[in-house]
């Protein structure tokens, strides 16, 4: 019997080393003549233990890491094929604690199937949603990711049903879905990992957006920094359309749909849905005025869906188990599974989907094992470069749009950036600014100049001059941002801003500048 041994090809494995381990492991079942094969799967998402080795052993899969190149000899002399006791032998993987945990829904084959296996993806499960909703009408598509509750994954939480029916009533000759995968956040990898893991998963879900708004065509946009997310993408859009999955009659249906994937170069501003449609027209990278919505005048002046990738990879198993499967997780008006991305400094950094409600001290404590430097957590910055930095004393929110909201802070695309006691907040502050000065487009003045301004009275601070004048004066700027720019990326840089501010005042009174020079 052929011996399967996983080995992920993500791009976190890879820069750990994965790919010297796939060579290290072909070489020994070539010396020792073995009956064995390599699957190059996605990651399971805990990039402590990366590379991580998995060997199917009687219908389980046992794993071994974190693995280098240099253990591989010593694995097979230990009776790899057996699951042989090894240093490096972590048990069964589904029964490790982070993973047993979970609730995988939009994540559920990620790290399990060969990525590019059609065969592979349908045997768990895929394409079942796809062939629910060829037999439905357009609208009771959309009715039934209404139903769901499945809000958008990106950034704003804005219903995902709402933006495709006002797609699906919009009049136009031609309609376009937009995956939004230019995933610019620090600390955020679920889109890479999806694309690089599952990448027809998000195809199964912009065939099913088309469906229900009588779209035909779809864009993927991600950023040149991907470049195997964007090589995994492309290989899988055409096996697909091989399959008969994209092309003019999607599996027969005599309903089209097809795809491309485009690259940007990287500005975070292209991250904002109309920036990134001004982009993929091949135009400069500049936020557009709001009205029209993109929904009405989107890509080419079209009807437009624009989704982030997580939304639409959520789609298939809500077309599968039905809307009162999904909204039966959550809380609130946050329902089904969130993908928590926690990094920075933490013991257990990866990929958690769980349902909306678990507390934000829960995630870092419980599930990150706290700081990886061992020194007590100050703060976590949850919703990337944007996102409002919470202290300790803020732990008990629970992981809920409106939750965090309420505390002046957004959950964005999840993403978790945990500190230590040594971080410096006015730092953090400035560097929020300094992000902004780099990243604006340039079209609105509070954004360009707010932010250029920002970096001034910040670095003031930090030198004791006038500090009461100035930290007043940054308030002031925050404000005219928030109420003053076009889009997000002005509008929410004062979130980790005021919240550094709000929250670490003690960072914010450097010793005076007659001080300092004594």
């Amino acid at each position: 019997m052929t011996l399967t041994i996983y080995i992920p090809r993500d791009a976190a494995a890879l820069s750990l080393g994965a790919e010297k381990v796939a060579k290290s492991v072909a070489q020994e079942i070539a010396k020792r003549g073995l009956d064995a094969r390599i699957v190059r799967n996605g990651s399971r998402g805990m990039f402590w233990l990366e590379p991580l080795v998995e060997v199917e052993i009687g219908g389980k899969r046992i794993g071994y890491g974190p693995m280098k190149a240099k253990d591989v000899s010593g694995l097979f002399d230990a009776g790899l094929a057996e699951g042989g006791e090894h240093p490096l032998c972590l048990g069964e993987v589904e029964n490790l604690p982070f993973l047993k945990e979970q609730t995988r829904l939009t994540f559920a084959r990620c790290g399990i199937t060969d990525p590019l296996s059609l065969q592979d993806y349908e045997a768990h499960g895929g394409l079942k949603g796809l062939r629910r909703a060829i037999g439905m009408a357009a609208g009771d598509i959309v009715k039934e990711v209404t139903d769901s509750g499945l809000r958008g994954r990106g950034g704003a939480g804005f219903p995902t049903g709402i933006k495709w029916k006002t797609v699906l009533d919009a009049a136009g000759d031609r309609k376009y879905i937009v995956c939004n995968a230019d995933e610019g956040d620090s600390g955020t990898f679920a889109d890479r990992m999806i694309m690089e893991g599952d990448p027809f998963v998000l195809i199964e879900g912009m065939v099913i957006a088309g469906l229900a708004t009588g779209a035909t065509k779809g864009f993927v946009y991600t950023r040149s920094e991907y470049p195997h997310a964007i090589a995994a993408m492309t290989e899988a859009v055409e096996i697909a359309r091989k399959a008969g999955v994209l092309g003019a009659s999607v599996l027969g249906s005599g309903k089209a749909f097809d795809m491309e994937i485009r690259t940007g170069a990287g500005a975070y501003v292209c991250g904002e849905e109309t920036a990134l449609l001004n982009s993929l027209e091949g135009k400069r990278g500049v936020v557009r005025a709001k009205p029209p919505l993109p929904a009405h005048k989107g890509l080419f002046d079209c009807p437009t869906v624009i989704n982030n990738v997580i939304s639409l990879a959520s789609v298939p198993v809500i077309m599968d188990k039905g809307a009162a499967f999904y909204r039966d997780f959550g809380m609130g008006r946050s329902r089904g599974t969130i993908p928590l991305q926690i990094a920075g400094n933490v013991k257990y950094g990866g990929l958690y989907e769980t349902a909306f409600g678990l507390s934000l001290g829960d995630i870092v404590d419980r599930i990150g094992g706290g700081t990886a430097s061992g020194r007590p957590a100050k703060a976590v910055q949850v919703g990337g470069p944007l996102g409002a930095y919470f202290p300790r004393t803020l732990f008990d929110t629970p992981f809920d749009y409106e939750a965090f909201a309420a505390k002046d802070g957004l959950i964005g695309h999840a993403g978790l950036v945990v500190f230590d006691d040594t971080a410096d907040m006015l730092k953090q502050a400035r560097f929020a600014m300094e992000f902004c000065a780099v990243e604006s487009c340039g079209k609105c003045t509070p954004c360009r100049i707010g932010s250029t301004r920002g970096v001034e009275t910040a670095d003031k601070i930090a030198r004791g001059i006038e500090p009461e004048k100035n930290k007043e004066l940054l308030a002031d700027l925050c404000n005219t941002m928030k109420f003053g720019s076009l889009c997000a990326l002005g509008g929410f840089t004062p979130y980790p801003v005021m919240s550094a501010m709000t929250h670490f005042p003690e960072d914010f009174s450097p010793a005076p500048l007659i001080e300092a020079a004594e």
